[in-house]
């Protein structure tokens, strides 16, 4: 490869672009309106206007995005995560292009992105998945048989879902016919599939993943797991790697468990493999994310390798840069912290100017950024101005060293979640390491209480 476009935005355009400097290739980034002066746009050595803010204006133009990529004798396409990463069309098109996508094949994203599709693949495949319905249930009725057959609580999702989108938590029937109709509804609007499914709500759960990555000549390697149980609105925030407080022999299970889940599949490139694990360290499979996560930085940090770099290989047609398992180890440990433009409170967007960013360089400090002083958060996109990837020789290294970054991290013009993450990254909720996907949720509780 020499030149590879970038249909994506932020930090994670910055990211791909420094892994293509690092191998001599170039970079064309493609940007909205909103988005002309950010750093990515800079950082790339083409940039490419095309169109207004909004996501669909601009960012979901895959035909146009397709076309750019040819014109100017792009190689291949990398989507990031998110907009059209997995998008089955959108890869499909980019290889009848001629052009190659750095990612799974399209069969591949079709199956798994379709919530239902993947559970049935995962119980032939023998991987363990949470009990639920086997097929979308159209009709409020329909929902109401299934929750009582699996029983209460169980979790509403969209089919088609992600991202904590469509997904709702149901502690009884009334709960579920009040939510029902609004749940398709979002899932259509989001996802342009109204199709919802009811699993069976493990509670007191943590939330694990496996990274993944094959390659076309059927290897399948795993580098590892991630705790991603620190949540709000289902939503990922801090995620560390190892997962504290998960016995070896339960691990190794999961890892194996992932990596047949991914021959089962035939899966090539970059690919995550998220269980939800309950109080007896038993786990259940609940998606695979057909693309980069945001969080691979954590695994990076404790393999050494970067997958960007993986990526772009095996796309090329190399196998995986490395096949013996065994000759994968992870070494130390990471925690990374997504810093939002929000409430650190009430979760809620602020954008608007970054008048003062400071993020602190040390050792063991990674800074993946979005956004800098003086740039402008948007109501468009997703308001993350960057990640911070901690990491030490030891969970309690890698702790000390986030709390005296965040003491000493500020930000103006928006209100971040770093006063969030100075208070919480220290508690004794956090330290102890076995929590679940409830612990924000009940330390901030506990903090209003104490008030």
């Amino acid at each position: 490869m020499e030149k590879i476009l970038i249909a994506n935005r932020g930090e994670i355009a910055s990211r791909i672009i420094r892994t293509c400097k690092k191998l001599g290739i170039r970079t064309i980034a493609v940007h909205s309106e909103a988005d002309a002066g950010m750093p990515f746009v800079q950082e790339a050595d083409e940039s490419f206007e095309i169109g207004p803010g909004p996501v669909p204006q601009s960012y979901l133009k895959g035909d146009e995005i397709i076309g750019l990529a040819k014109r100017e004798g792009a190689d291949a396409i990398h989507p990031g995560y998110g907009l059209l990463s997995e998008n089955a069309s959108f890869a499909r098109k980019v290889q009848e292009a001629g052009l190659i996508f750095i990612g799974p094949s399209a069969e591949v994203i079709e199956k798994m992105g379709d919530k239902i599709e993947a559970r049935r693949a995962m119980t032939e495949a023998g991987v363990p998945v949470v009990p639920g319905t086997e097929e979308g249930v159209a009709t409020l009725e329909e929902a109401l048989r299934a929750a009582e057959a699996i029983g209460y609580p169980v979790m509403m999702k969209a089919s088609a879902g992600g991202g904590g989108i469509g997904m709702v938590r149901c502690e009884n029937e009334q709960a579920l016919s009040r939510n029902f109709d609004g749940v398709k509804k979002r899932a259509m609007s989001y996802f342009g599939d109204d199709r919802v499914f009811i699993e069976k709500f493990i509670d007191d759960a943590r939330h694990i993943e496996v990274q993944i990555f094959g390659d076309s000549t059927g290897n399948v390697v795993h580098l590892f797991e991630r705790n991603c149980s620190v949540q709000r609105r289902n939503q990922k925030v801090i995620e560390e790697s190892p997962s504290p407080g998960f016995p070896e022999e339960a691990k190794a299970r999961m890892l194996r468990a992932a990596v047949e889940a991914g021959k089962a599949v035939g899966y090539t490139n970059a690919g995550t493999v998220e269980f939800i694990v309950g109080p007896d360290h038993e786990f259940y499979f609940l998606e695979m994310n057909t693309r980069l996560q945001v969080e691979h930085p954590v695994t990076e940090a404790v393999t050494g390798f970067d997958l960007v770099e993986w990526q772009i290989k095996v796309a090329s047609g190399q196998g995986l840069p490395v096949k013996d398992q065994d000759a994968i180890t992870s070494a130390g440990h990471a925690i990374e912290y997504r810093i939002y433009a929000e409430d650190p409170e009430k979760f809620l967007p602020s954008p608007g100017k970054i008048t003062q960013l400071v993020l602190p360089e040390g050792e063991g400090i990674r800074i993946d950024r979005g956004y800098t002083e003086g740039d402008t958060v948007t109501p468009f996109y997703d308001p993350m101005i960057a990640k911070v990837i901690i990491s030490g020789s030891s969970r309690e290294e890698a702790i000390r060293r986030s709390e005296r970054f965040f003491g000493e991290a500020h930000a103006a013009g928006v209100r971040t979640n770093i006063p969030l993450f100075a208070a919480f990254g220290g508690s004794e909720e956090f330290s102890e390491g076995n929590y679940t996907t409830k612990v924000l949720a009940g330390w901030q509780a506990k903090k209003k209480e104490e008030v």
